[in-house]
């Protein structure tokens, strides 16, 4: 025996309460054609639609149980019957946007028919409704129902769709003319409006630009496809019907914002005018429209990003950038006269966030006899930078050269003046009544030397007696000096790491930097503070670039010293290595106590760098190569006995010196030991001498720098006849100075000036022995 059929067991749907869904349908249909409130409308009428739909959907689920004879009954029609008498348009879809069947509104007012899609029914309603129909028809059929209100340019279309079979929709499509959506308020006349956040984030948009665009949008990116919209040019606007054109006005709404307001595009020849400056904003270089006064009429995209925010239509050019070093007002009218023999000037630009150099070029333009000029503008900062290091290096340099040459002839005055007070003093014993005043004269003639000695490390001409160092030992050596540069306010702390390698350095040059730096610190602090020495070994495993500088490869002992104090500014942090150059107030500091530290740094080999912020504090840190352990650079552990001074001594001795003073008190010192002394102001008279063969020479004293031949060359020749003469080479500047020809010159010393009586005779003493 067959199976019976299946039976359906639930609940049969009273009619009551169909009819009851229709009824309240009916009604609310009509409370939305008699309101006057336009969203109170909107409200009605999609909850009208949304009851009868329900109602439709229950009654043909109804009708769907109930078996008739002859086969298995189909919703179309019903749905067909029930959109009959319904005053939206309406219609019966299968799923492939066929429509089945449709309601007299739909085919009056679309013109719609069975056998076409509802996308061609719509197409002159939207833009591209294939997407959203397709969007809605999905919605439907995973959850029974779908609803969107779709905004164009002459309309808002309510569209709504129910799923009614197993492959069947119905649908219904709510057209609200203009006229009805324009009763809005006052804000749905204005003009289509955009506020603009600096990041491009759309802050705002009033009724009529989401109206205009088809909703809200994130960014602006969103409405003009990722293009920057420029004040008077036409623009295409992305939105829910395709791209529209709009002329757009912007204007600055303060803070950064700007207020975008879209226009209708113009005609004739306003729009030839419009597009061929549209036409600019393409041009990948920045370009300003100027009035002959300074006034910026337009400008293009390039120009704004470099620029910012200051460049608006109406702003003068003087406000925009300086330096040009005279009005530039000036520069327009030279330039439009045709007075203007350099075309291009560098300028800055006055934003504040960051320094950036501009060259403009001025073109001027006649339009319709008005005058104007067009401003081309190119980012020069990478190019002005460039040339400031250049400058700074240039000066530097010229600072240094001077310094080196004042340094030079200062020597030469005060080893005359320090020489010949030495040999005052030996003619004066203690209780003499000039004895004081020659001691005073020859203090004071120390302390100029050392005042020399800077300028000589600033150019880093001077002479270094480098040695073996371990930077523990000397700040131990050091520290009770430091504590009591430092005072009682200010607090000095040393931090050391365990394994320090030994570097070569002078001892006494590098105490006089770190004396330097602490001082400037202590200075720094005037409520008082920490000062923090540190030292530790760092190995750069790849090249340190800093401040235009390479750090190359290798291990190092770094020594920092860091304090809590004021802080530089950053516009003088690159000047503080600068001779002269100090922040204290006059006559509490030379300028030269930095520069000082950067030359004997930077002649020991080692780099400085500085890192400061204004109320933080400063550190300074200095990068010294670590020294590599072989057996001549080990310390010898059998000290050296003390020589003993040079008494009478027997031996023949060249001088030569041009400089008068100094040759004097030079030949009279080693008289007074016992030496024979021959006298020549130059080269040229020393070689002249030396012809004679019968004169038997000991000792060369020569000056390096002189007139015509120099020390080393004239040396060089004579030896070629007396290979075995001694020589004692003098100068004011460096023993770096004579390079490698010393290193050629066998059984040579150097004696740096200003030297003294026993400096003199001792070293000569020990070139004879």
């Amino acid at each position: 025996m067959a199976a019976a059929p299946p039976t359906d067991r639930r609940p049969p749907i009273p009619a009551n309460r169909l009819a009851l869904l229709g009824i309240l349908g009916a009604l609310a249909l009509i409370g939305a054609w008699v309101v006057e409130a336009p969203m109170l409308r909107l409200a009605l009428g999609a909850a009208g639609a949304a009851l009868i739909a329900v109602g439709a959907v229950l009654c043909l689920t109804l009708r769907a149980r109930r078996p008739k004879p002859g086969g298995t009954s189909t919703a179309i029609p019903s749905a067909t019957s029930f959109l009959e008498n319904d005053r939206l348009p309406g219609f019966v879809i299968g799923s492939d946007g066929v429509i089945s069947s449709c309601n007299p509104a739909a085919a009056h007012r679309f013109e719609a028919k069975p056998g076409l899609t509802l996308a061609s029914v719509l197409k002159n309603q939207m833009a591209n409704p294939g997407p959203t129909l397709f969007r809605l028809q999905s919605r439907a059929d995973a959850t029974g129902s779908a609803r969107e209100e779709i905004v164009t340019r002459s309309a808002l279309i309510d569209i709504s769709t129910h799923r009614i079979g197993p492959d069947t929709f119905a649908w219904r499509v709510d057209l609200r003319e203009e006229r009805q959506i324009g009763q809005g308020g006052p804000d749905a006349r204005m003009l289509p409006a955009i506020m603009v956040g600096r990041s491009g984030a759309v802050l705002s948009m009033n009724t009529a630009a989401r109206r205009f665009v088809g909703g809200r949008s994130k960014t602006i990116d969103e409405i003009f496809a990722g293009k920057t919209p420029v004040h008077g040019s036409v623009v295409n606007v992305t939105t829910i019907e395709g791209d529209r054109e709009a002329l757009v006005a912007l204007s600055d709404a303060g803070a950064g914002r700007r207020m975008l307001h879209l226009m209708p595009p113009p005609a004739g020849e306003a729009r030839k005018e419009v597009s061929d400056w549209h036409m600019l904003q393409e041009i990948p270089i920045p370009m300003i429209k100027l009035a002959p006064d300074g006034t910026v009429q337009s400008f293009n995209i390039k120009a704004a990003k470099l620029i910012g925010v200051a460049l608006v239509e109406g702003v003068n050019l003087s406000e925009l950038m300086e330096g040009l070093g005279r009005a530039i007002t000036d520069w327009l009218d030279d330039t439009l006269e045709g007075r203007l023999m350099q075309k291009s000037e560098f300028l800055r630009l006055t934003r504040n966030d960051r320094e950036v150099f501009v060259q403009v070029t001025l073109n001027p333009v006649t339009e319709a006899d008005n005058q104007s000029l067009i401003a081309v503008l190119h980012d020069a900062t990478e190019l002005k930078s460039l040339e400031a290091q250049f400058v700074q290096s240039q000066k530097m340099q010229a600072i240094g050269q001077l310094a080196g040459g004042v340094a030079h002839d200062f020597n030469n005055l005060l080893t005359a003046i320090s020489g010949h007070c030495d040999l005052l003093l030996l003619r004066h014993d203690a209780g003499n009544p000039d004895y004081a005043d020659l001691v005073q004269i020859n203090q004071n003639a120390n302390r100029a030397a050392t005042l020399v000695g800077q300028l000589l490390a600033f150019s880093r001409k001077q002479t270094l007696r480098p040695e073996t160092l371990d930077m523990r030992d000397t700040l131990a050596d050091l520290t009770h000096l430091l504590n009591r540069l430092v005072g009682e306010k200010v607090s000095l702390s040393l931090s050391h790491d365990p394994v320090l390698h030994p570097i070569r350095a002078d001892k006494r040059q590098l105490e006089q930097v770190l004396m330097n730096l602490v001082v400037n610190a202590r200075d720094a602090m005037p409520a008082g503070g920490e000062i923090r020495i540190q030292t530790e070994c760092t190995t750069l495993t790849t090249p340190l670039l800093r401040d235009q500088v390479t750090v190359p490869v290798g291990e190092y002992v770094t020594l920092r010293v860091q304090d809590d104090g004021i802080g530089i500014p950053h516009d003088k942090l690159q000047k503080v290595f600068e001779p002269f150059f100090t922040t204290k107030r006059t006559g509490e500091g030379t300028g030269l106590g930095l520069s000082t530290a950067y030359g004997i740094v930077k002649q020991t080999g080692g780099y400085i760098f500085v890192d400061s912020d204004e109320g933080v504090g400063t550190c300074f840190t200095l990068y010294f190569p670590v020294l590599k352990q072989t057996e001549d650079t080990l310390p010898s552990k059998q000290a050296k006995a003390p020589e003993a001074a040079a008494k009478q001594a027997d031996g023949v001795i060249l001088l030569v010196e041009d400089e008068a003073p100094v040759r004097a008190f030079a030949s009279r010192a080693l008289r007074l030991r016992g030496f024979t002394v021959l006298e020549a102001d130059s080269a040229e008279a020393a070689l002249e001498t030396l012809q004679d063969a019968s004169l038997n020479i000991d000792v060369f004293v020569t000056d390096v720098v002189m007139p015509g031949m120099d020390g080393p060359s004239w040396v060089r020749e004579a030896l070629k006849k007396r290979p075995d003469v001694r020589v004692v080479f003098v100068s004011g500047y460096a023993e770096d100075s004579l390079g490698e020809a010393q290193k050629k010159i066998p059984n040579s010393v150097f004696l740096p000036k200003p030297f003294s009586l026993t400096d003199l005779t001792d070293t000569v003493h020990r070139q004879l022995h």
